[in-house]
């Protein structure tokens, strides 16, 4: 179906690569990869991942969501489009990201300071990061106020001298329970007397800054998601250097918007993967198990599901696909309506098609000897992250109604 769409010859031979590299590689070591993470520190990356690592780094597909090809700082080139039918297959995996240093939030942190990061911001966090030597994470929600409206943000950036001062808490800043993580790009407001959606600004604040005080561990239904993790933080009088400033006061929403856009597509796509996955172990099991004389898989409402995740699973992609190739070719803002709805559309789709999958695997499917639970409690997960179900739907009928208003 990629033929439909315009995907180079480059992109085409990644994606064969990939899928390679997916089933020599990183399906194997899920296993090993949880076992490791139980046995040791839960909050250090274990050995598999390095190795896992090291063969991605070797096999040239390092860093892939980078678009930008040029300088120091080189990423493989490619469209949103293209990627995006990356991230599907790594998608498949909950470790498939990280072996290409492709995983979230460090891929839309990297792009961040890339573009709007001073040289010495780059040379400090952008370079190991890209290296995957180091991991990041994005202080944005608060606990205090319902940050899916992001002009609610309480947390104070206050400039004193040459320094800015930072207080406020912070949770969901996933990525910094892990011991790589060492920077953090926290939202906040510079100016609460400015004009509603020019409050906010973005800054640059080492998490070993004195007054960072990661507090918990958050639980996802009752995942850590160790050695990831999801953090609440206290940034408690953290004072950094004015330069650590992004792109100026006030600029806060227009850095969001150049971060979300691409974030969502991959979020998206990854999301098209996990169904497929789900979809792939619903036949499989049915396929192989009987229960009243017959494959579970040819009963009536298997068979039902089955199709409709079929379905489901097509629709979305092609409307993910759509909305990507929107945004490389007439740009994010125009395409603002098309984000939108993939980013409803592909965590519901994910959310049946993994609830389908657990019913017929019965109580495996809840137990964990599966993947299924884990991917049940991340489907349920992207119905909140990056924004709300409601928040999406309100802007796709705000713009929908707007070709009727006089």
């Amino acid at each position: 179906m990629y033929d439909y769409f315009p995907i180079s010859d480059k992109a085409k031979k990644m994606r064969e690569q990939l899928m390679r590299f997916m089933e020599d590689h990183i399906y194997p070591a899920e296993k090993i990869y949880k076992e490791q993470v139980e046995e040791g520190d839960r909050w250090e990356e274990p050995q598999i991942m390095e190795e896992l690592k090291a063969k991605g780094k070797e096999s040239g597909l390092w860093n892939m969501f980078l678009p930008h090809d040029a300088g120091e700082y080189k990423g493989a080139g490619l469209t949103n489009l293209e990627y995006g039918t990356l991230c599907e297959i790594m998608g498949r995996s909950s470790i498939g990201s990280e072996p290409f240093n492709c995983s979230a939030p460090d891929t839309g942190n990297m792009e961040t300071i890339f573009l709007f990061g001073d040289d010495e911001a780059k040379a400090t966090w952008l370079k190991p990061l890209l290296d995957g030597e180091i991991r990041s994470c994005f202080s944005m929600t608060e606990p205090a106020v319902a940050s899916s409206d992001a002009t609610n943000i309480e947390t104070s950036i206050r400039r004193e001298g040459d320094e800015y001062v930072v207080n406020g808490r912070k949770w969901w800043s996933s990525g910094a329970m892990d011991k790589r993580c060492k920077i953090a790009i926290v939202m906040g407001k510079t100016d609460p007397n400015a004009e509603k959606h020019k409050q906010q600004s973005m800054i640059l604040v080492p998490l070993d800054t004195p007054g960072v005080k990661v507090e918990r561990a958050l639980s996802v239904i009752g995942y850590d998601h160790a050695p990831h993790g999801h953090a609440e933080i206290h940034y408690d009088n953290v004072r950094v250097p004015a330069k650590n400033l992004l792109l100026g006061e006030g600029r806060g929403f227009e850095i969001a918007q150049a971060r979300l856009g691409p974030g969502r597509i991959h979020h998206a796509m990854r999301c098209i993967g996990g169904a497929e996955r789900a979809l792939q172990m619903m036949c499989e099991r049915g396929m192989q198990r009987e229960a009243f004389g017959k494959k579970i898989a040819e009963m009536g409402v298997n068979k039902h599901w089955i199709a409709e995740s079929r379905m489901e699973i097509e629709q979305a992609r092609l409307l993910v696909m759509h909305a990507a190739y929107m945004m490389d070719t007439v740009g994010n803002k125009a395409a603002r309506r098309e984000i939108a709805m993939i980013k409803v559309v592909a965590a519901n789709m994910l959310h049946k098609v993994v609830d389908r999958a657990i019913q017929v695997h019965g109580a495996m499917g809840v137990s964990q000897d599966s993947i299924l639970a884990s991917s049940y409690a991340n489907a349920r997960t992207m119905r909140l992250v990056d924004g709300p179900d409601e928040v999406h739907r309100e802007t796709i009928a705000k713009l929908e109604l707007k070709q009727y208003r006089n």
